[in-house]
């Protein structure tokens, strides 16, 4: 099990300027995690969630984290 906080720690040291929100949706391992960054300026939505997923390959790998519902975009 992971927690939000841990979720938001791994996140910021890729995407430091990130505003993140983690929802858990059962059981510890299956999120919904909402990503808002200036980072993403430019880049295609398979390019801002690669940076996300990126951030979160070795959960995503042991299966820590085992489903990740993704939103990524920039600041308004």
């Amino acid at each position: 099990m992971i927690t939000a906080n841990e979720v938001t720690l791994l996140i910021k040291q890729s995407i430091p300027d990130a505003q993140i929100d983690v929802k858990d949706l059962g059981g510890g391992d299956h999120l919904e995690v909402n990503v808002v960054s200036a980072k993403f300026n430019g880049l295609t939505l398979v390019q801002q969630h690669q940076l996300v997923y990126g951030a979160l390959k070795n959960e995503l790998k042991t299966e820590t984290i085992h489903a990740l519902a993704l939103t990524t975009s920039t600041p308004h």
